[in-house]
Formats: structure tokens, sequence, C-alpha cells
């Protein structure tokens, strides 16, 4: 129940051509705080509730635990979510072993994309394709229990 991931910003949209899934997803926080946070999430016609724990000071793991509920009651727990509701467009992309997920971020945070890998241990090499860029791993405000707190709208002078 240990997550370990790296983060990076995307510095084009070459991965759409070598996406093979595509989904929307809806996502509100009941709790942000960020000891533990808890996530609401409906990822087309499938729903989660995810708690994940303090990250590494590297950050790049923490403890997750995540379960599968009915839509129906996902919607109804959004309902009493903190106060923005994250909206995405994930791409799922395969490179070499590792499944790369590509999120551009909708609404409050549109023109954000990050692309997050998924490893089994801290030193996993991984294969960077050229549309990947900046290495975010670890910085909060990428996080998106924090993006729903302070969208990428309102950094105002910010270099991402």
């Amino acid at each position: 129940m240990i997550e370990i991931e790296r983060k990076y910003l995307v510095n084009s949209n070459n991965y759409r051509s070598m996406a093979y899934s595509e989904s929307r997803i809806v996502q509100g926080f009941l709790n942000s705080h960020p000891d533990r946070v808890v996530r609401i999430r409906i990822a087309d016609d499938s729903a989660f509730l995810t708690v994940k724990g303090t990250s590494n000071p590297a950050g790049t793991s923490r403890f997750e635990w995540e379960k599968k509920i009915p839509v129906a009651e996902a919607k109804l727990l959004l309902e009493l979510c903190e106060k923005d509701i994250l909206e995405k467009i994930r791409y799922c992309v395969r490179i070499g072993t590792h499944i790369i997920e590509v999120d551009e971020f909708l609404g409050s945070n549109q023109g954000l994309v990050i692309a997050e890998i998924e490893i089994e241990n801290e030193d996993d090499k991984i294969e960077v394709p050229e549309w990947i860029g900046l290495e975010v791993t670890g910085d909060i405000k990428y996080y998106n229990s924090q993006l729903s707190k302070c969208p990428f709208s309102e950094w105002k002078g910010s270099n991402t």
C-alpha cells in the first residue's frame, strides 16, 4: 500500500498519439490535510475512495489505500468535498515497462499538464520520452489536493 511515483511537467502533446486509453476524471477532496488526504474520484463509469498519507522527504512515496465504490455514492460524496472539484482528462501511455499517466487539467487548472510514472522502487530507471519536461516530484503545489485549493490559474507570474 505504498505508492511510489515520479511527477513531471509535459512540454508537448505528442503523448496523445501514443495513448492507449483516455478517460475523464472528476475528483474532490473530503480532506486535503498533507498528513491524510481523502479523495473521491469518478473516472468514466468507475468511482473510488482513496486515502493518502504523508510523502517521504523526496516526495516519491507515500501510503495509499483505495477502494472502489458505487458511482452514485461518489456523486453524493463529491457534494461534501472541499472548495474546488478537479476535472481532467487522463491519457495512459506505455513506455518500456512503465505506464505514464498524463493529466490534462480542465477548469481553473486549464493549461497545466502533468505526467506521473508509478515505479516499483525509488531507484528504478525510467525511460523519459521527449515530451516530458521538468521533474516536479515532491513539489506540493502540483499535488491534486493543492491544485484544488490554489489552482494553476491563480499562479500569477509563476514559471509553473
